[in-house]
């Protein structure tokens, strides 16, 4: 069960093939596209069984899901939501920075946010209110005015009271690629948004994908992963325990270790043998470790190589050194530093967010942060004296290139 691990091909293997799902996904989009909420509620019907006569979740319904979560939840969620707040909060930019890079030329950047985004929240298996935080909240604090939220049905009262904490201001329950559709698209009752976050299942994932000429998207996403980098000197109770957390989300999560100590590889397994015993979601996890595993490398160096190649969603560095190893480290969704940083705490309350790219996209793509949420608008400003400085530049190359119009524009200002 938990034994060496061949990488090579790893991220095809992680990126899995959505095309056995895409005919199915485009006659829902086709569908939600011709008849908007009836379409909508025949296929919540269809596919969760359960007859609404609306997906509006109403503000009543949220106040009633505070009675029925405990106090100590709501004020978990409160504390969660603070530290994820202030987290992001540091991520802002200025609305205006404008500075004169030489007299009479003035550049900067102006950045305003989105005016509607849509957060998918994941059903089915568990309840996420911790998702619709991570989603909602940097958009919040992007300053986007309109968050609206999906999530199948039948909508968990946790998941309701995470929605109020976090500022959506739209909740409606929906779930698989019909939401996804009704979000790019637009139905009687839900309005199209400019960009669609948040995790999801294949089906998802492949109506993301499909929408992306009617709404941008964050980032293609599939089950979560860790990479773990560890010397001689981890503890292999904390290794086992982090790749069974990471473990039980998914049958098709998967964890690799990459260690230069064969003896440590052989000492997690036997610690996830024995934590596997009493694990909740046995099942799950099982399934998991099916395809994780170690990697067994010559040299540090090579360890860095070797995760390279990977590029986790998550990265967790339990050596000796590992401030130093974060300076040799490149692409990871989000990396954790030392023994005593969980991926736990980065899921719910340390303050980043758990929405990350997967399967080596972390190459490419950043995790959700609150430049997710904003447009950034290029400025210049130009006075006579500035437009006299480089209006030789601009004619040479306008006309190097025919465009004598542009070298006209600048010409003809000049001559006064």
């Amino acid at each position: 069960m938990w034994n060496q691990l061949d990488i090579s091909g790893w991220k095809e293997r992680r990126r899995g093939d959505i095309s056995g799902v895409l005919g199915a996904v485009r006659d829902i989009i086709d569908l939600i596209e011709r008849d908007g909420d009836l379409a909508l509620l025949d296929l919540t019907k269809r596919f969760d069984r359960i007859e609404l006569e609306t997906p509006v979740i109403f503000p009543e319904e949220v106040e009633e899901a505070y009675e029925e979560v405990d106090e100590r939840l709501v004020e978990a969620l409160c504390e969660a939501e603070a530290r994820i707040t202030r987290f992001h909060e540091l991520q802002k930019s200025r609305s205006l920075w404008l500075e004169e890079v030489e007299p009479g030329v003035t550049l900067g950047v102006r950045t305003r946010p989105l005016d509607r985004v849509g957060c998918y929240v994941p059903g089915g298996r568990a309840a996420y209110p911790s998702t619709v935080l991570m989603t909602a909240i940097p958009a919040r604090v992007a300053g986007v005015p309109e968050i609206c939220c999906c999530t199948p049905p039948p909508a968990d009262s946790l998941t309701l009271v995470a929605m109020d904490i976090a500022g959506v201001t739209e909740c409606y329950r929906v779930g698989g690629a019909q939401a996804i559709a009704s979000m790019a698209l637009g139905t009687e009752t839900i309005r199209p948004v400019d960009k669609i976050v948040g995790p999801g299942n294949v089906y998802v994932t492949a109506a993301k994908m499909l929408l992306r000429d009617q709404v941008e998207i964050d980032f293609p996403a599939g089950p979560s992963e860790i990479g773990i980098i560890a010397d001689m000197t981890a503890d292999p109770s904390y290794i086992a325990a982090d790749v069974l957390a990471q473990a039980e989300h998914d049958p098709h999560s998967a964890s690799v270790l990459v260690t230069t100590d064969a003896g440590v590889a052989e000492r997690v397994g036997s610690e996830i043998a024995r934590m596997l015993a009493s694990a909740p979601r046995r099942e799950i996890i099982e399934q998991a470790l099916s395809q994780s595993g170690y990697v067994i490398a010559s040299s540090r160096s090579e360890a860095v190589r070797l995760m390279e190649a990977i590029a986790p969603e998550h990265l967790s560095l339990q050596v000796a050194d590992p401030m130093a190893l974060l300076s040799e480290v490149g692409h990871a969704g989000s990396i954790f530093v030392g023994p005593y940083t969980p991926v736990a705490c980065g899921d719910y309350a340390s303050g980043t967010n758990h929405v990350l790219p997967t399967a080596g996209y972390a190459k490419v793509h950043s995790g959700l942060d609150v430049q997710h949420f904003c447009t950034r608008s290029q400025v210049q400003i130009l006075t006579e004296e500035g437009l006299s400085a480089i209006g030789d530049v601009v004619e040479a190359l306008a006309e190097a290139e025919g465009l004598y119009g542009h070298a006209e524009s600048v010409r003809v200002r000049r001559r006064g």
